[in-house]
């Protein structure tokens, strides 16, 4: 699981970094807000840890930027004001959930651990798109009649790409997610992946094919009747 800490003072993000890693998860460190809004829109992320005074924008506006784009990762918010105002304000604008400054290691996996477990609740267990559906339980491929099961990479790549439909996903993206960032896979890794996909829709008859955008990444499109 991946975290983006947005937090500008060096050594309190190195410190749940490291808190972090030493609990299984992944950890990347962003030093200001426009660094954590550009992080968080890759959707490469299963939950942030943002601190609300950042430089360049603060956290409320991060977190309300990324609700417009329709972004839902989990946003646990961080600040050393007290005040009910801000804690409203935080919530108001996105955020999942509010911790004040100090905090103790404990409460803030526990934030953490309640925060991601309510987002994997609420997952769909199918995933569609046109005449496709994305059965997560089994890893199926079903277009109606027909169905195939998928490898576990060609499952992940194809529910990034169904789970954000009409969305450019990144070649970036894909490695980052799919493969993880300490992998030594390329884009061409990939792009096999992407043809194995491409022959499974084709077997299945699917009017949902992935097209390829040139320097951008690839996207889920359907063909159109008639």
């Amino acid at each position: 699981m991946r975290i983006l800490i947005v937090e500008d003072e060096p050594r309190l993000a190195r410190t749940i970094a490291d808190l972090l890693r030493e609990h299984r998860y992944e950890a990347d460190i962003a030093a200001d807000g426009p660094a954590g809004l550009d992080g968080l829109l890759t959707g490469i992320y299963d939950a942030a840890i943002l601190d609300v005074m950042l430089p360049g924008m603060d956290g409320f506006e991060v977190v309300r930027r990324l609700r417009r784009q329709g972004v839902r990762t989990p946003v646990l918010m961080l600040t050393a004001r007290t005040g009910v105002d801000d804690r409203v304000l935080g919530l108001d604008s996105g955020a999942d959930y509010y911790l004040t400054k100090p905090f103790s290691n404990e409460e803030l996996l526990a934030c953490l651990r309640a925060l991601t477990r309510r987002q994997g609740e609420r997952a769909e267990n199918v995933l569609t798109c046109g005449d496709l559906r994305l059965e997560l339980a089994s890893c199926m491929l079903v277009c109606q009649s027909r169905s195939v099961r998928l490898s576990r990479k060609e499952f992940e790549i194809l529910g990034l790409l169904m789970g954000q439909p009409g969305r450019v996903v990144s070649k970036e993206q894909l490695l980052l997610k799919v493969w993880g960032y300490e992998s030594d896979a390329e884009d061409n890794n990939v792009e096999v992946y992407i043809s194995f996909l491409r022959k499974k829709l084709s077997h299945l008859g699917s009017k949902v094919h992935i097209r390829t955008l040139r320097m951008l990444g690839y996207r889920l499109e359907q063909e159109q009747a008639g």
